[in-house]
């Protein structure tokens, strides 16, 4: 039998020393065009007793190819785009001078890596995504909430991150071709996209398409690729920008100090880093869908480096070629893309084509490793039975860059945008309690066979939801709600009080509910979820498969269990 087959007929055993298959009672055939189109679709390796599939049971060992250096790279990927290039403007435009912005971007990532490490532990030790290990604290199902919550933001955010790689591809067809400017518009205004603009937004996404169907531990060469080409770039605007603009009189963006003091400029600070952080909130959920592709656990302390050293120094790109511009065209230009726009020369648009080409690469890597991928395994979760992660990709796309429309979302729904912006008061809350039942709770001990079980030990009733979850989840986000109401819509009054918990909100809904949820379990623990660690298959004869402390059977037997003191 082979290796694939014992490991997912391991699943499905009451036995825990058997591996022999249990039969599977057939169903029968479908009558209605519905259910034929149903059975056509569905996945030869979903299993109905375990709702799990070969993209959602844990990562065997020959698909373990990720490194340390290419966690390390994924993060300088995600960093090196136009997004990250712009990311100290809204705090400068808020009153903070150049230096306390970069300070703010850089605390606001050493405190996020933090967290997004700790998050990445699960996937690096048991192999499994954020789906699969959040049923542990939840419950089996109502883990299923937050992996639909978690979803929702990785959808809306591709197509917001469509909207910038449109920009880029925009900006490589002005380069070629200058008449592309003065394309005629065949578009109502009430579209709130012009003709030149939606044919670039066409192209980008085809270009996307082709990456989805990556595997995702494939994405690493395409990472590594990135990291080859966009840095490069950007070091060469910065330093374009430095030596064109030298020589020349008029003032400097460095000169700028703060324009806000006292009480106002440390809740400004505050409300910048939470904004910061905020952004990071859906990587310390989803941390495990990357890092269970790795070998080593130890691989995934690099991110505590690559992180925010990666996003700190584009930001100073950002801020340099933002000081350059001020003196080269009195403006201050923080998108690089409108910056290569204004190289109108032969030479120039040369230069612009290729930088434009850098940033279209550097786009279609953020949006795959920071929304398709998230959201696909979420759809992968809900429907086992019929999306792995490669279908999952190519639906989030479809429904982000199209359906969601984000031309007129960007343009017109300027309160749903903030919505969707100070979604993280969930987000963190969720990402709190993984960290509290992982490390204070159950102490990294999890059973990955009973992560399959709809009617295992992580259930805990017969509704599976764990209610002390509920309770910390709730305790999260409530107090957050009238200071992020007042965010959507300044017209509602709050008291200033509700505000400033509002900008503290992503620690808040850390710590607050990994708080609550721990001291909950510790009063009324669920005693039958307390387990010694159950591992799932590897490699023992690899030295890199070597976990202090832990047995490991041979390769494709049952699963490891941790040795008792």
């Amino acid at each position: 039998m082979a290796v694939d087959d014992i490991m997912k007929t391991a699943y499905v055993n009451e036995s825990e020393e058997s591996t022999e298959e249990l039969p599977i009672p057939s169903e029968p055939a479908p009558t209605t065009a519905w259910g034929k189109f149903l059975d056509k679709i569905k996945l030869d390796s979903s299993s109905s007793e375990r709702r799990s599939n070969e993209d959602l049971d844990p990562v065997p060992w020959e698909r373990r190819t990720w490194r340390w250096y290419n966690l390390a790279l994924y993060w300088v990927s995600d960093a090196f785009s136009p997004s990250g290039w712009r990311a100290a403007s809204s705090l400068m435009e808020i009153g903070l001078s150049w230096r306390w912005s970069l300070f703010n971007i850089a605390l606001a990532n050493i405190l996020i890596a933090i967290i997004i490490t700790l998050n990445a532990h699960p996937g690096a030790r048991y192999h499994v995504c954020f789906p699969v290990f959040s049923r542990v604290p939840f419950g089996f199902y109502f883990s299923y909430v937050m992996v639909f919550m978690r979803m929702i933001t990785g959808i809306f955010w591709y197509g917001i991150q469509t909207y910038t790689g449109a920009e880029c591809v925009r900006s490589l067809l002005f380069a070629i071709w200058p008449s592309f400017r003065n394309f005629p518009n065949a578009l109502p205004a009430s579209a709130n996209i012009e003709s030149n603009f939606l044919i670039s937004w066409f192209v980008y996404f085809m270009l996307c398409v082709p990456v989805h169907l990556i595997r995702v531990e494939n994405t690493r060469w395409y990472f590594l690729f990135k990291c080859g080409i966009v840095p490069v770039v950007g070091f060469a605007i910065m330093g374009w920008t430095v030596t064109a603009a030298k020589a020349l009189p008029g003032p400097s963006l460095f000169a700028q100090g703060n324009t806000i003091h006292g009480t106002a400029f440390t809740w400004a600070f505050m409300s910048a880093l939470y904004s910061n952080m905020g952004g990071g909130s859906t990587y310390a959920t989803n941390a495990s869908d990357y890092s269970r592709y790795t070998r080593r656990e130890y691989s995934i302390l690099f991110q505590l480096f690559a992180l925010p050293f990666s996003n700190t120094l584009m930001a100073v790109m950002g801020v340099v070629g933002a000081a350059g511009t001020l003196k080269l065209y009195g403006q201050i230009l923080w998108d690089p893309l409108l910056l290569i726009d204004h190289w109108t020369s032969p030479g120039g648009r040369a230069a612009a084509a290729f930088c434009a080409i850098a940033f279209i690469i550097a786009q279609v890597g953020q949006n795959i490793s920071a929304n398709s991928i998230a959201a696909a395994n979420d759809l992968n979760c809900l429907f086992p039975k019929y999306i792995n992660i490669r279908r999952g990709q190519i639906i989030a796309a479809l429904v982000g860059a199209w359906a969601l429309t984000p031309w007129n979302i960007l343009t017109s729904a300027t309160a749903f945008l903030s919505f969707m912006s100070g979604y993280s008061i969930w987000l963190s809350s969720i990402a709190g309690i993984l960290f509290s039942d992982y490390w204070l709770v159950h102490r990294l001990k999890y059973d990955v066979r009973e992560l399959y079980k709809p009617h295992g030990i992580y259930r805990y009733n017969k509704w599976g939801f764990n209610w002390r979850a509920v309770v910390a989840f709730t305790c999260g986000w409530v107090p957050l709600l009238p200071g992020f109401i007042h965010s959507i819509t300044p017209s509602i009054n709050v008291i200033i009080g509700m505000q400033r918990l509002y900008y503290l909100g992503f620690f808040y809904g850390f710590f607050g509910a990994a708080l609550v949820y721990w001291t909950l379990c510790h009063f009324f623990p669920q005693q039958e979820t307390y387990v010694e660690a159950v591992l799932p298959p590897g490699n023992p004869l690899d030295e890199e498969q070597v976990i202090e402390g832990v047995e490991v059977g041979s390769a494709g037997s049952d699963y490891g269990v941790e040795k008792k003191d």
